[in-house]
């Protein structure tokens, strides 16, 4: 199904561009719109004449700027039908390529690999698993199989979702091997191949790819690039939601990957009643909910607001990714579906491991280390950066385990290739984008030590420096907004 984007809504997104000439600022300003994912791939824009209304210039100024847009290969005319967004070839390809490059190959010695956002274990982990050693022989009498998962777990889990207000019975928590495994078992468990999907863009590379095979036709919902932005257009979303009729959504509003955004309360209560008016029913991936790195109060799980939301939770995140464990936490008459689901993926996730993720979770101390640890950590790099490379801007946020940053210009894509060669491995936006958008960002997580967050810096600046005369970093302030 195609969309549309209304004329005054391009006019609100295109608002303030360089009118001197006024036919370039409108092509650059649709470009980074497309290029971005905010205006989504396969959109139909409007008309010429009603763009002309719309931002109230001539008729020869839209002509012009579409005929640019169309030969910069942003846009493809369609005999009868319209103009409608695109992306220029070697940008897909650009985005195939790294995506399907991501762990295709083990890093040199001496690189850092700062592609995945993990590191090693919290402090605390080691001490976890020999209690749970312990506790494993009173379980080996047992076949072992816990399709719905550790049933002490099951409740450690539905009390944490209780404490922050929203009332959980075990019985609507089940075990998965991790977040992603969540993913792929709510899909196979509510959607049948060919029905759609909205997906949030940019977001978890790993999402994309997981909704993808179980044969859902994913329609991006873009996230704002603009640093100024909250992020989530909720204008855009609800035309989205009437236009396609999506089957499921899938969001993250806390700390979302790649962009670090936090969703605010009004946001979910108006997002949640949008999804009601098209019955499309949420799935919610709280992997980072855990990650918040300040005290102000989190906003209420989503889930208070939407009664049939899904969610999905991991602590791999907050302990260690080698503990392959996350949870559903579904309404109670969609719990025998995803448990049916779930034996055809697999028959229950290891016990051994669910011990140690119950001796984690009760413990807060731990809780505590990681995040500490984690704003150390996001602080060297955000220092390193506005030392090495002032020009990149970036939004300092409140939790996650990320900077999503904005190159100055250029490609993050070509970027992440170059300083692959200086042994540092890179995520460009693309990987996080539907398809293709988003190459002037890149991915940086904080997960690693400050050591290696302020080496990996400096090779990337040197290979910055080293660009083209034409293309060289401008010294420019950073720009640290607080999410």
């Amino acid at each position: 199904m195609n969309r549309s984007i209304a004329p005054d809504r391009l006019a609100a997104l295109v608002s303030g561009f360089n009118r001197s000439p006024a036919y370039r600022g409108l092509r650059q300003a649709l470009q980074e719109l497309i290029g971005d994912g905010r205006i989504p791939i396969g959109t139909r824009l409007p008309s010429e004449r009603a763009v002309t209304e719309a931002l109230g210039v001539s008729r020869n100024t839209v002509t012009r700027a579409y005929a640019d847009l169309i030969a910069a290969g942003f846009a493809t005319a369609r005999q009868g039908a319209g103009t409608y967004a695109t992306v220029p070839i070697d940008l897909r390809r650009a985005h195939d390529h790294a995506l399907h490059s991501l762990g295709a190959t083990a890093p040199s010695e001496g690189a850092i690999d700062l592609n995945c956002a993990a590191g090693a274990a919290t402090p605390g982990v080691a001490a976890a698993y020999e209690r749970a050693l312990a506790a494993l022989p009173s379980y080996l009498a047992s076949d072992g199989y816990l399709p719905s998962g550790l049933p002490g777990l099951q409740a450690v889990i539905a009390e944490s979702y209780v404490r922050r207000g929203l009332p959980t019975t075990p019985g609507q928590i089940v075990i998965t091997s991790g977040a992603l495994s969540g993913i792929a078992i709510i899909a196979r468990a509510l959607s049948r191949p060919g029905d759609r999907i909205m997906i949030e863009s940019p977001v978890y590379s790993n999402a994309i790819e997981a909704l993808r095979l179980g044969g859902g036709r994913l329609i991006s919902s873009p996230l704002s690039d603009s640093l100024g932005d909250e992020g989530w257009d909720m204008d855009g979303i609800e035309a989205t939601l009437r236009q396609t009729s999506p089957h499921l959504a899938y969001l993250i509003p806390d700390f979302q990957n790649p962009t670090g955004l936090l969703m605010n309360d009004a946001t979910r209560a108006r997002y949640a009643s949008a999804l009601r008016a098209t019955r499309t029913v949420a799935i919610i991936d709280e992997s980072l909910q855990a990650t918040g790195l300040s005290d102000d109060p989190m906003p209420a799980p989503f889930a208070a607001h939407a009664a049939d939301a899904i969610t999905i939770g991991s602590a791999s995140k907050m302990f260690w990714g080698g503990l392959r464990v996350g949870w559903i936490r579904a309404p109670r008459e969609l719990v025998s579906r995803i448990i049916a689901a779930r034996v055809q993926i697999d028959l229950g996730s290891s016990l051994f491991d669910q011990l140690v993720i119950a001796e984690l979770l009760s413990a807060a101390d731990i809780l505590a280390v990681r995040r500490e640890q984690l704003r150390q950590r996001r602080d060297a790099l955000a220092l390193a950066l506005a030392e090495h490379l002032p020009s990149w801007r970036f939004r300092l946020p409140g939790g996650g385990l990320t900077l999503w940053v904005q190159l100055p210009h250029g490609s993050a894509t070509r970027l992440a290739a170059d300083v692959e060669r200086a042994g540092v491995y890179l995520a460009p936006g693309p990987v996080f984008s539907v398809e293709g958008g988003s190459d002037a960002r890149l991915r940086i997580p904080y997960a690693k030590p400050e050591e290696q967050l302020v080496e990996a810096v400096r090779r990337i600046a040197d290979v910055w420096s080293e660009a083209p005369p034409g293309q060289r970093n401008r010294r420019e302030s950073s720009r640290l907004l607080i999410a």
